[in-house]
């Protein structure tokens, strides 16, 4: 397992492998890694010539300072994991100079409105920070395909049009979302919980599948009513939003059309710590 801290030494060791046209799996991650990102890992392993992961928490993709700076950030144990999944991994693993050389801004992107919707609403300048650094990564790497996975939902599909826009020659997949025993979205932000916290978090999931089968039989208008309901019922939980959206546009609906794919999203914080999930409707 080879690691490196600096673009150019990257990008000098995959030069000729690229210019055999070897295929090349990418996995970006911010670190603090857990079986979702390793089963990104072992799909980009069988499936690629070359695999390499990115370890990078992305300071321009934060807008709320505190939750930079508590981030978990673990690379010891991070390379541990890998060492015991594969010796072939190449790792990526800059400090923020290598990435922004003193310039740590985010360039402003366009995704034809899909920046707009949820987490674009709550958390603004996020996707231009996720832009800046997956265009970086993408011209550093030069990957033929990466990997990402649906529980950042709106994150995939962002790429994806960003990828479009941009014309970059990478092909996109998502990959399905990791649960905890419990039935929790694995997230990095899992290890900021208290053990009762995380117990609790569990409810997240079930009151989603409820809300599936809620939409199946009854309205849109009802189905949120209930999810807004349930969390009523849980105070230690904050919940910013529930929205159901067309899978391709993310916008939120209000009404059900035949043939038509929708998702619903949801947000809420406990112990200050902001947890996201989401589930396939229909």
């Amino acid at each position: 397992m080879l690691i490196f801290n600096k673009k150019s030494e990257l990008s000098a060791f995959l030069s000729p492998f690229i210019d055999l046209h070897k295929s090349v799996g990418f996995v970006p991650t911010m670190g603090a890694l857990h079986q979702g990102h390793l089963s990104l890992i072992e799909k980009s392993l069988a499936e690629n010539d070359i695999t390499v992961m990115s370890i990078f928490v992305n300071p321009t993709q934060f807008n709320n300072a505190e939750d930079l700076d508590k981030y978990p950030r673990t690379l010891e144990e991070d390379l541990q994991k890998l060492s015991q999944l594969s010796h072939s991994i190449l790792i990526y693993a800059p400090e923020i100079a290598d990435i922004y050389e003193g310039n740590t801004v985010s360039e402003s992107f366009e995704y034809d409105g899909l920046e707009h919707q949820m987490e674009g609403q709550h958390r603004p300048g996020h996707f231009d920070g996720v832009g800046t650094i997956v265009k970086r990564l993408f011209e550093i790497v030069k990957p033929t395909t990466a990997y990402f996975g649906e529980k950042d939902f709106q994150q995939l599909q962002i790429v994806k049009k960003l990828v479009e826009k941009h014309a970059l020659p990478v092909h996109i997949i998502g990959c399905p979302i990791y649960r905890e025993k419990s039935g929790l979205a694995m997230s990095s932000r899992n290890e900021r919980l208290s053990d009762t916290a995380r117990n609790k978090a569990a409810i997240l999931f079930e009151i989603l599948q409820q809300a599936k089968t809620t939409f199946n039989q009854k309205s849109i208008a009802d189905t949120i009513a209930f999810v807004k309901t349930e969390f009523e019922k849980h105070p230690e939980f904050e919940l910013e939003y529930f929205e159901i959206a067309d899978e391709a546009t993310l916008l939120s609906v209000d009404n059900k059309v035949s043939n038509q794919k929708y998702r619903g999203f949801i947000a809420v914080f406990i112990e200050k710590i902001r947890l996201i999930d989401n589930i396939s409707l229909n």
